[in-house]
């Protein structure tokens, strides 16, 4: 089954409390403005506080929304272990190799990787990688040791690269979605834009009204 990756949600809770909200009420919201997939990314919690993390926003979530976890194997088994319904886990670069991370996650979980480079796209396999996270588009405060930005056209070119499909990330707005939408993308992901709106729902559904073309 295809997975929508069109409106995907990639949670930060600094930016969410300094919004005035927790990273479930975020998400809950943002579902309900038509996010289409969640991950979870919490650098600094411990193993035990990202599987907690991922109770409550598995709870939030309603049935054919997938959640992933940012990185950690570790949290991914545990929640699984722990009967949380996650659904797979994104990778780095800089983290394990995605062929490790597969086998220890399994053949039916999602398994998505960060990638800037089209030499990074060229080593993507189809038969590990569901998908990729391509960045950054824009440069963006959520990942300083994001790589340089690529723009609108860098982000195009490495779409078309990509051996599987893929979402823009870095500081994606309303107006690139707009400018992305019918580029091949399978579309975007979005930190700063939902989880630091006064109204995650309603940013969330701009982004979706955005990204279908439509206006209402």
């Amino acid at each position: 089954m295809t997975t929508d990756l069109s409106v995907y949600l990639v949670t930060d809770a600094g930016i969410a409390a300094a919004a005035g909200h927790s990273v479930p009420a975020v998400v809950a919201a943002a579902v309900a403005g038509g996010v289409s997939i969640v991950q979870v990314r919490q650098k600094h919690a411990s193993t035990e506080e990202l599987v907690d993390l991922l109770g409550s926003v598995a709870a939030v979530l309603p049935p054919g929304v997938p959640l992933v976890v940012n990185d950690d194997v570790e949290a991914f088994l545990a929640a699984r272990a722990d009967g949380i319904a996650v659904a797979g886990v994104h990778v780095g670069q800089d983290d394990a190799p995605a062929a490790e991370v597969r086998v220890a996650i399994g053949p039916a979980a999602l398994l998505g990787l960060s990638a800037a480079t089209a030499a990074e796209l060229a080593a993507v396999d189809p038969s590990v990688v569901d998908h990729v996270g391509i960045g950054a588009l824009h440069g963006t405060p959520t990942k300083p040791d994001a790589p340089a930005a690529l723009g609108l056209d860098g982000m195009r070119a490495r779409v078309a690269l990509s051996p599987v499909p893929a979402v823009a990330i870095g500081g994606v707005s309303v107006a690139d979605a707009r400018a992305l939408h019918g580029s091949g993308i399978a579309g975007l992901a979005v930190v700063s834009g939902i989880c630091g709106a006064a109204d995650p729902e309603a940013a969330a559904r701009d982004y979706v009204r955005a990204w279908r073309g439509t206006s209402s």
